[in-house]
């Protein structure tokens, strides 16, 4: 097989298609350094086949995909193509007829490689194979790259001994037997894996058989158990038969027996109507003595709301009485107190006018003494009307507890009226011998009693009010 051309599209610094002629005899690619020589050796070893990253000099295989410059996008792809003469017919099976074999390796970044040969989607497999049986390869030492010249003289006698196996044009059997010693250990493992699943099967089957004697002693029991369940059955139907025919009559005596029920129920409830009919009298007396029970017992309520109203009103008069004689006591003693004064200073005035009369040279000394006296009289004149305004203060607190003493008078009168309708009331609806009536008669009475406390001690209060005005 013999290299005829090299086409290159997005391969690391090739992002426009390139391709190179390998012309018969020695075909040379020559140019300054970073001009991309390295690149179309490595496109080659790519295209037949190479998986390591690191051979590309990369970190990754999407490495060998343009990754763009200042003035170019990336691109998302890399696609090498090797077209190869095989006039020789030296390619194996099933491309030993083809004339010309172009050999495509494409990868798309992220999506990983895909191979073709004459356009059918191959195995990378079936490329290193393709290129071994030529005695040639991704990793062949005939690929000769930076560095390795000196890793040859270096290399240990394995790596020479894989060099003179491929110029010996046995690489291919190597590979092939290689391959064919994995297949046959995973032969060798599918086979002890059968014998396990047979193992495994014997002993399913052996639990399988006793299932199956289980099984048949299960039918034969099951067959015995149905025809004593059948039997059973029979003879619970007959003795169902003989208990419903036994039902049936005793069914027909208690139609009987409901019927003359169903004639004494009726009698009875006739008999129960008429009864309700004759209490109807005695119901509506009985609601006419709860509703009078419940008027007598709201206006007890009140009365003696009322009269604890007039209790706090009379407690209050009584404290104001208090208050306002000791008022008038303490403004009687002041005034007192004043009226003296007022006599001693009028006396004192005329004893001052008597000297200035009588002693004219003591005229100044009596003028400043009768401007002090003066000044003594208009005090006195002034606490002679603060004490006018007290009192008139008290006849107004006194006007005020009138006022207070005849709206408790009025509220009094409405609880007497009130307490009378309630006695005509109760006269009105009779000698009604009720125990909640009783209470209720006990509970007015009561009612009563304070009423007549409370005006007793309303007229005690007005006695005292009089004695002190």
């Amino acid at each position: 097989m013999q290299f005829q051309r090299l086409r290159v599209v997005g391969f690391k610094s090739f992002v426009e298609p390139a391709e190179v002629l390998i012309e018969p005899g020695l075909t040379g690619v020559v140019g300054p350094n970073g001009c991309g020589k390295s690149n179309v050796l490595e496109s080659l070893r790519w295209v037949m086949g190479a998986n390591s990253a690191k051979a590309m000099r990369g970190q990754g295989m999407d490495d060998v995909i343009f990754a763009g410059a200042s003035g170019r996008p990336p691109r998302n792809h890399a696609e090498v193509t090797l077209t190869i003469d095989n006039t020789a017919g030296r390619a194996p099976q099933p491309f030993t007829d083809a004339a010309v074999l172009q050999v495509t390796r494409r990868i798309d970044r992220g999506q990983g490689s895909t191979y073709r040969i004459n356009g059918k989607e191959v195995r990378a497999r079936d490329v290193q194979l393709l290129f071994a049986d030529a005695s040639t390869g991704a990793n062949s030492p005939a690929l000769v790259r930076q560095g390795q010249i000196s890793e040859l003289i270096a290399a240990k006698p394995h790596n020479r001994r894989r060099i003179l196996e491929e110029a010996g044009g046995v690489a291919g059997l190597h590979t092939r037997r290689h391959e064919a010693e994995l297949r046959l250990k995973a032969a060798e493992t599918n086979l002890d894996r059968l014998d396990d699943i047979g193992r495994e099967l014997e002993s399913t089957l052996v639990r399988l058989r006793r299932e199956a004697r289980h099984a048949e002693k299960y039918k034969k029991i099951s067959a015995e158990i149905r025809a004593l369940q059948a039997a059973l059955i029979w003879v619970r139907w007959n003795d169902a038969r003989l208990a419903a025919a036994a039902a049936a009559e005793a069914l027909a005596e208690a139609d009987l027996a409901v019927a003359a029920g169903t004639a004494a129920s009726t009698a009875a409830t006739t008999r129960a109507l008429a009864a309700q009919e004759a209490l109807k009298p005695a119901r509506e007396e009985d609601a006419v003595a709860a509703a009078v029970l419940h008027r007598a017992t709201l206006e007890r309520d009140r009365l003696d709301m009322a009269e604890q109203a007039a209790r706090e009103e009379l407690e209050r008069l009584k404290g104001d009485l208090a208050r306002l004689a000791a008022d008038l006591e303490r403004e009687a003693a002041t005034a007192e107190d004043a009226r003296v004064e007022l006599a001693r200073l009028d006396e004192t005035l005329a004893a001052v006018h008597a000297e200035m009369a009588a002693a004219p040279r003591r005229s100044p000394a009596l003028e400043t003494a009768l401007v002090a006296a003066e000044r003594s009289r208009a005090a006195a004149d002034t606490e002679v009307e603060r004490l006018a305004a007290l009192a008139a203060a008290v006849e107004a607190r006194l006007a005020a507890d009138a006022t207070r003493r005849r709206d408790a008078a009025a509220r009094l009168g409405r609880a007497e009226g009130a307490l009378s309708a309630a006695e005509a009331e109760r006269t009105a609806l009779g000698p009604v011998a009720t125990p909640e009536l009783d209470a209720a008669q006990g509970a007015l009475d009561a009612a009563q009693a304070d009423l007549a406390t409370a005006r007793e001690t309303l007229e005690t209060a007005e006695a005292g009010r009089a004695e002190l005005a």
